[in-house]
């Protein structure tokens, strides 16, 4: 990757800015990299989809910062979901990472989600993208922002034509009009949320 990494400063902004700021950039791990083309913005105590709604867990304290490192949980018993923390430290804030198109270890990926169709299938959905970075449980709490970390965050080039939409599959505040994408064959489905479904 020859971009430059995102900062910790950079990130540390309400997570509606920040979700903009990440739609372009490049998460590396695992010997794939993928450009995020649609993410999913939460904030702590006004929003109540929020993992961070109720206040703060060993589940979710990663969530309250510093801004920069990686949020990861476990959900539906079977997949993992990845977000970037935002806003300042104490504060929580976090955006979901939706999907990614592989920009770079396409047969790495392919061979983590050998089922997908099509390398735009490949990291389209969270669970999907976290799959093909072989990001798991383990890498919750990584700093994106260091050289040195196993996963990292790079900046891309600025977007100008963003599109937003109601997150995908929260049980409350189904409305907010908090998911952001880019134009891409990658772009998740929209599932409107119900009592059963849940988000970061």
């Amino acid at each position: 990757m020859t971009s430059r990494l995102l900062t910790r400063e950079e990130l540390a902004i309400d997570p509606v800015d920040a979700s903009r700021l990440l739609l372009g950039s490049y998460l590396e791990a695992g010997g794939v990299c993928v450009r995020v083309v649609e993410v999913e913005a939460y904030r702590g105590g006004d929003d109540p989809a929020s993992h961070c709604y109720r206040g703060k867990t060993p589940r979710n304290e990663v969530m309250f910062g510093p801004a920069g490192f990686l949020y990861v949980y476990f959900v539906y018993g079977m997949h993992f979901c990845a977000n970037v923390v935002s806003l300042t430290d104490g504060v929580p804030g976090a955006v979901l990472l939706r999907a990614g198109e592989v920009v770079e270890g396409e047969d790495i990926a392919f061979s983590r989600r050998p089922a997908s169709r099509s390398a735009a299938e490949l990291a389209k959905g969270p669970a999907r993208l976290c799959k093909v970075l072989g990001l798991d449980r383990s890498s919750n709490g990584l700093d994106l922002t260091s050289a040195s970390s196993p996963v990292r965050l790079y900046a891309g080039e600025p977007v100008t034509e963003v599109r937003s939409g109601p997150r995908v599959g929260v049980a409350v505040a189904m409305d907010v009009p908090w998911r952001f994408w880019i134009d891409s064959p990658a772009v998740s489905t929209y599932k409107r949320g119900g009592k059963r479904r849940r988000s970061a």
